[in-house]
């Protein structure tokens, strides 16, 4: 046999064997799921506590495998902003069990009833929310969506399936470990928090493709893994979108407040899907604004993609050693057509000055991916402009982008952040993952 050949076989043989892997978890939480949505409200927080006890418990166990896996990126050349999404710590671990804690105190999401009402008919009709099944979720380099992925479908009545990215493999597949065995020993059944333990992608390509088992399937990682999944999914999809968020200072602008905004919105985390990718300034205070603002970033080693406006700012105020007034380097390049529709991910940030609150918004609504969106004015009018037009999930008015979180909007762990329309938007997590059905009620109606 050649190379060639032991080479593909072995390649279809780890298809393969991820393939049963992923349908054999799915098919477990399937059979789960029917006893988990028969689960009370007090019998699901009381295993969503004992799930947190056993991560402080074994908070151990999941620092190896964690430490594994970081040492597993770092040889591949695993960039800084993606390493800090990967690492965890005893305070993390700890912050994905208090997680946990906050969704058993939230309110019972199922059998809310939506709408109640006598047809003319006589028939009672009410609308109640119920689980949505089996819930699958695609996710890359972040561990800690293990627990909240797992611990938001159960609370909402579901059975999950989880597989995670191959850098967090060895950590995401630890924590999943320790979730089941503590959420089965209070009291849920077999296959409730089901885990691929698979890294071949052909495991995501059978979950996608398993309808009648899947009830749907959520994705929550980069721009590849997204559009895989919404092109090719045959179940029902939540894309959790990418995001390339912009901050716009408008000339009615608090500039300090302004540049406080931008600093967090940017270097608050550069990993993370709201940090902000594009800032916008008016061009009437560029010159203004723009030079503090600079240096400011320059402190934090923010690579600036400017525009030719933005650029000659830059350049007049980097000295011959390229470095802003207060000492620190000032990094910066011409931009290029490509840098405003970049989502960097990264201490990067593309820098462009506008005419008006109009060219800000048209250029949000082109580039942008219906995240979050700020723009910082005291002009109402100019807000209430942007509020309106901009299509985006969140659209803050003289606020940093860094604040669209489930946790934040009081939502508690969230599964992620939906950039689409259709049944979520924003942040989600229980109300997001549950559905709803009609009770009719009668006595003897036959229709004509």
């Amino acid at each position: 046999m050649s190379e060639d050949v032991s080479t593909d076989a072995t390649t279809n043989d780890a298809a393969q064997a991820a393939r049963q892997a992923a349908r054999s978890a799915a098919v477990a939480a399937k059979r789960a799921s029917v006893d988990v949505a028969l689960l009370t409200n007090a019998q699901r927080n009381d295993i969503l506590s004992t799930m947190a006890r056993a991560l402080r418990d074994e908070v151990d166990v999941i620092l190896e495998a964690n430490d594994d896996d970081m040492v597993a990126a770092r040889q591949k050349g695993t960039k800084e902003s993606l390493l800090d999404r990967l690492m965890l710590n005893n305070q993390r671990v700890f912050d994905m069990a208090t997680a946990l804690e906050d969704l058993a105190s939230l309110p019972d999401p199922l059998g809310r009833i939506l709408d109640h009402r006598k047809l003319y008919n006589g028939l009672d009709l009410t609308r109640v929310t119920v689980p949505m099944g089996v819930v699958a979720m695609v996710y890359e380099a972040r561990p800690n969506v293990t627990a909240d992925a797992a611990g938001i479908c159960l609370k909402s009545g579901n059975a999950c399936v989880l597989r995670g990215g191959s850098l967090a493999s060895r950590s995401c597949a630890a924590i999943a470990a320790i979730l089941e065995r503590a959420a089965v020993s209070a009291g849920a059944p077999a296959g409730c928090i089901s885990f691929v333990d698979a890294v071949d992608h052909a495991a995501t390509d059978e979950l996608m493709s398993l309808r009648g088992v899947v009830d749907v399937l959520i994705t929550r990682g980069g721009a590849g893994l997204i559009n895989h999944c919404v092109k090719n999914a045959q179940v029902p999809v939540i894309e959790t979108g990418t995001g390339n968020c912009h901050v716009y200072v408008h000339e009615s602008a608090d500039l300090d407040k302004a540049r406080s905004i931008i600093v967090n919105a940017k270097c608050r985390r550069y990993g993370v899907c709201n940090a902000a990718e594009t800032l916008l300034v008016d061009r009437k205070i560029a010159k203004q604004f723009l030079p503090a603002t600079m240096s400011e970033l320059a402190k934090h080693g923010v690579l600036l993609h400017c525009d030719d406006e933005a650029f000659l700012i830059a350049s007049r105020e980097s000295d011959v050693n390229g470095r802003a007034r207060d000492g620190a380097p000032l990094d910066f390049v011409e931009a290029t057509e490509e840098d405003w529709a970049t989502e960097y991910l990264a201490p990067e940030l593309a820098i462009r000055c506008v005419d008006s609150v109009d060219e800000a918004i048209e250029h949000v609504n082109r580039y942008g991916t219906h995240h979050s969106e700020s723009i910082c004015a005291a002009d109402e009018d100019a807000c209430m402009q942007f509020a309106t037009r901009v299509d985006a999930a969140a659209v803050y008015v003289n606020a940093s982008t860094a604040f669209t979180d489930g946790g934040q909007f009081g939502l508690g762990a969230e599964i992620g952040i939906s950039t689409q329309k259709l049944h979520v938007r924003g942040p989600f997590a229980l109300e997001g993952l549950t559905s709803y059905k009609y009770v009719v009620c009668g006595d003897g109606q036959v229709r004509a």
